[in-house]
C-alpha cells in the first residue's frame, strides 16, 4: 500500500467512531471473529484499546490483529487502532455457506395478531361469564346495557 492510499484511508477513518473495544481480556477468538465479520462489512474500522486494563499497548496489539485477520494497520494513535481490509466477495460467500441459513425455527417469522382491549375482554367473558364486571365502560356498551340498539 502506498503512502497516498494510506493517507486517504486515514482521512476516511478520521470521522469514524471506534466500534470495537479491547479490554482486559486482550485478543481472544471471539474478538477476532467479531473484527473479521466487521471488516467484511465495513472494510475500514477503528478499534479502541482501553489503556488502563489492556495487557499490551495498542502498538503491540495492532500487528498481531493485522496478521491474524489479513488486514493492514493504517494508524495507531493513542488508544485507537485503524485497520483496513478490502472486502473479498468469495470469502464472504464461503463464510455464509459454512454458517448455513440457520434453523428453520429461526428463519420462520412469527405471525402475531395484536388484539385490542375489547377483543381481549370478549375472550375473557367467553371463558368466564362473571368477567363482565371487569369490562371497561365503552360508549356502545352503555347503550346495549340500557336496552338501546
Amino acid at each position: 500500500m502506498t503512502s497516498k492510499e494510506r493517507a486517504a484511508l486515514r482521512a476516511k477513518a478520521n470521522s469514524l467512531e471506534p466500534i470495537i473495544q479491547i479490554g482486559k481480556e486482550g485478543i481472544t477468538d471471539n474478538l477476532i471473529s467479531q473484527i473479521d465479520d466487521t471488516l467484511d462489512v465495513r472494510e475500514l474500522i477503528k478499534i479502541r484499546v482501553h489503556l488502563e486494563t489492556s495487557p499490551k499497548t495498542p502498538k503491540e496489539l495492532a500487528p498481531k490483529l493485522a496478521e491474524k485477520l489479513g488486514a493492514e494497520v493504517i494508524q495507531v494513535i493513542g488508544g485507537v487502532i485503524v485497520l483496513y481490509r478490502e472486502a473479498d466477495e468469495e470469502r464472504i460467500a464461503e463464510k455464509k455457506k459454512k454458517r448455513g441459513s440457520g434453523s428453520a425455527k429461526a428463519t420462520a417469522k412469527k405471525k402475531v395478531k395484536i388484539k385490542g382491549m375489547r377483543a381481549r375482554q370478549r375472550e375473557k367473558e367467553a371463558k368466564n361469564p362473571y368477567a363482565k364486571y371487569d369490562r371497561p365502560r365503552y360508549k356502545n356498551d352503555r347503550e346495549k346495557k340500557q336496552g338501546r340498539s
